[in-house]
């Protein structure tokens, strides 16, 4: 038996076929943009250059020596780190926080919290409190000296207020960084406020445990 197919009949099924397809284009970044946890694992290892003006220099490597159910420690330049499960930093040589919660997973894009936390920049020696909010705006490429990656940009503003040894400091801190799980990291941040002006940190390369 022989089958004729007409022009409209030809019409319609390329329109399905277009259809299907469009849909998946579609729903596969949808579905993408939602991730639980990363399952962070002892030897993993990120290197990150950190400065006022575009660092190209490494300056600041994170080695994983031990993971639990509540937390994960490792090195930062061969000193001590401490990180909760969702990444975010305890205790390092830099600083430590109670409760600086930059990544709250699952991401999700429109997702949002806030948080409230003591801190001590060691180096200066200022410590406070400070109050943050933190919004999921959307799921992106993002391209650093690592690699292209797709990442979660997320935003941050936060107020705080302390004391230095030459008295009180106050004031906001704003943050737009960019959460990639392919690196299990935060790619790249940018962190603005009155005292230290503009700070951006890249990774710069990393290794994964598989």
């Amino acid at each position: 038996m022989t089958y004729r197919v007409t022009p409209r009949a030809a019409v319609r099924c390329i329109a399905a076929v277009v259809s299907t397809l469009a849909f998946a284009m579609v729903a596969g970044p949808v579905l993408a943009q939602k991730v639980d946890r990363p399952d962070v694992r002892v030897g993993d290892q990120w290197q990150f250059a950190s400065g006022y003006v575009a660092p190209t220099e490494p300056n600041r490597t994170w080695i994983v020596t031990a993971v639990s159910a509540t937390g994960i420690e490792g090195t930062e330049n061969g000193q001590p780190l401490v990180l909760t499960r969702d990444l975010n930093e305890v205790d390092s040589p830099r600083r430590a926080d109670s409760d600086q919660r930059r990544l709250s997973f699952p991401l999700e894009v429109g997702k949002q919290w806030s948080y409230n936390s003591e801190y001590l920049m060691k180096r200066p020696g200022v410590k406070g409190r400070t109050e943050g909010e933190v919004r999921v705006v959307s799921y992106e490429k993002v391209l650093v000296a690592a690699g292209e990656f797709d990442a979660f940009k997320l935003e941050s503003r936060a107020e705080f207020k302390g004391t230095s040894h030459e008295g009180p400091v106050a004031g906001v801190g704003t943050m737009t960084y960019w959460y990639a799980p392919a690196a299990r990291a935060v790619v790249r941040s940018i962190y603005k406020d009155q005292y230290q002006g503009q700070i951006t940190t890249d990774l710069l390369g990393f290794k994964l445990q598989p």
